[in-house]
């Protein structure tokens, strides 16, 4: 086989190659779009419900405060103690 004819044909299957995938994704494209419009149309979003009244959280108590401070302030003190 000549190289020329060779060339010629490799170029042969890229155009087609390229073409054929073209061709695919624009069809892909096509048919995403029409299921799109076709499951909007028909399967619509819900309204989204009203939201439900929230209870007032209650009030963080000076105890809770004095807890957490305390378990911090130990997990510190241990933390500095195994670094030394």
């Amino acid at each position: 086989m000549v190289s020329s004819d060779l060339f010629l044909e490799g170029v042969n299957l890229m155009l087609f190659g390229m073409g054929f995938v073209f061709l695919f994704l624009t069809s892909l494209v096509g048919v995403t779009s029409t299921m799109s419009k076709v499951v909007t149309r028909f399967f619509p979003d819900p309204l989204p419900a009203a939201p439900a009244p929230r209870a007032a959280a209650p009030a963080a108590t000076a105890s809770d405060d004095t807890e957490l401070v305390a378990a911090i302030s130990a997990a510190i003190k241990m933390h500095r103690d195994k670094q030394s």
